[in-house]
């Protein structure tokens, strides 16, 4: 069914469910795409229908670094936060894997918030998983070295795939650690050395 990603999050308000399909604008991206970029005014709120977003935040040397990913039948804590305070996005939102989104008008997410207390769970629920997320980004930049980061990041991207291949490039990865892609090359090298996982033209099998 259409309606089958948020009607497994608000399984008690099918009348919310239905709301949100009535007021939300569903759109669909290609992967590489940008649906939200920084600096931008945050008029409506994504929710992912299908595919998977990754927030993404620039520096001012132009370095970027991977915040979290945004799954199915999640949104982006940041363009809550952001659009009910009429503040522009400090977040860059893109395309990780083909998707289908529901965007939401944000005067309806602040009526949605008086009108059903489901709603509101659901917006705590992401916000108190993605401080845990950011936290982890704190945690790992502050105490681990690039190539656990690195491991880590890919072990997590074959997680939320399902698939042990992450078609990426060197250059990605070093933007989404933060890095250099000199440092990513020699890193992936060298855990292909270690036998962790074998490198092919613009993929990464993890083993």
């Amino acid at each position: 069914m259409e309606n089958s990603v948020l009607s497994s999050e608000f399984t008690s308000s099918p009348e919310l469910v239905e709301k949100l399909y009535l007021n939300g604008n569903k759109k669909t991206y290609k992967e590489g795409d940008i649906i939200l970029d920084e600096n931008s005014s945050i008029r409506s709120i994504p929710i992912v229908m299908k595919g998977m977003i990754k927030v993404i935040r620039t520096e001012e040397d132009g370095r970027e670094i991977l915040l979290y990913y945004i799954q199915a039948g999640e949104s982006c804590i940041m363009s809550f936060l952001g659009g009910m305070h009429n503040e522009k996005s400090i977040v860059k939102a893109e395309v990780e894997e083909d998707a289908e989104i529901l965007f939401l008008p944000v005067d309806k997410v602040s009526l949605f918030i008086k009108e059903y207390p489901e709603w509101l769970d659901y917006i705590f629920r992401l916000y108190h998983k993605r401080f845990e997320e950011l936290l982890d980004i704190i945690n790992a930049i502050a105490f681990k070295k690039v190539d656990e980061r690195l491991l880590n990041l890919l072990i997590k991207k074959t997680e939320i795939s399902q698939s042990k291949t992450i078609i990426i490039t060197h250059e990605q990865l070093a933007n989404e650690l933060g890095t250099a892609r000199v440092v990513v090359s020699r890193l992936l090298k060298q855990l292909e050395d270690t036998g962790k996982l074998k490198l092919g033209r613009n993929k990464i099998i993890l083993l």
